[in-house]
């Protein structure tokens, strides 16, 4: 089953879930009606401002009000993934692989182990060391102690073993804006990006390039 990658740069969080959708409910069409199998799709993107809740995150977690919304030219919207609430924004990469899993011979929870595989080789390229952190999905610093903070988060959706949503990770990201939210449901663990650990601003096409590269070895795919 071939995958192809496609870039679809800053987008309106909105306009990006819908066409999203499109390809997940054509490839889960597929399925259903046991037509020929269509493409996998990896998906990168840049949103404006913007904080999504997943279908059984908590209200509570997002800790400003509609005017101090309106104020940081942010909105909320609320969607059919796992997971709580983040942020998305400027400086951020987020991918949206829409993939079948059956075809790649994967569990779910396989799945989002090799996402998580994807970013630590990909900070490991620039020598900042992320490991998983047991119960948490994501990418994590200093996963054991009381600095533990978040690089990249990870939310799924799937249906018949076909995947949408994905993960956000932070490169140039403006950190402030996860001050407006308990991020993933968290109150006691922080949130980071390569250019705060590395003291620079990063190349997103450069890491976007290595993403690539990452995705085509661990999930060995035929591009």
């Amino acid at each position: 089953m071939k995958t192809i990658f496609t870039d679809w740069g800053l987008t309106p969080y909105r306009e990006a879930w819908e066409k999203q959708q499109h390809y997940f409910y054509a490839q889960v069409h597929r399925k259903q009606q046991k037509l020929t199998m269509g493409e996998n799709v990896i998906v990168f993107c840049e949103h404006p401002h913007v904080y999504t809740l997943g279908h059984s995150g908590k209200e509570g977690n997002m800790l400003a009000n509609p005017a101090q919304l309106e104020k940081i030219h942010a909105e909320l919207v609320r969607i059919d993934r796992g997971g709580d609430i983040t942020y998305h924004g400027f400086g951020q990469i987020v991918c949206y692989p829409i993939l079948d899993l059956e075809a790649l011979n994967l569990s779910l929870r396989d799945y989002i182990h090799k996402l998580e595989e994807v970013i630590i080789n990909v900070c490991a390229f620039y020598g900042v060391k992320t490991t998983r952190l047991d119960g948490c999905t994501g990418v994590w610093i200093d996963a054991k102690n009381a600095r533990a903070r978040k690089i990249c988060a990870i939310g799924v959706r799937s249906s018949r073993y076909i995947t949408m949503h994905g993960l956000a990770f932070n490169i140039n990201t403006d950190l402030k804006y996860f001050s407006f939210i308990n991020p993933c449901g968290f109150v006691d663990k922080g949130v980071t990006s390569l250019q705060k650990e590395l003291k620079h601003k990063v190349s997103i096409k450069e890491v976007k390039k290595l993403m690539k590269q990452e995705f085509i070895k661990v999930f060995e795919l035929d591009v």
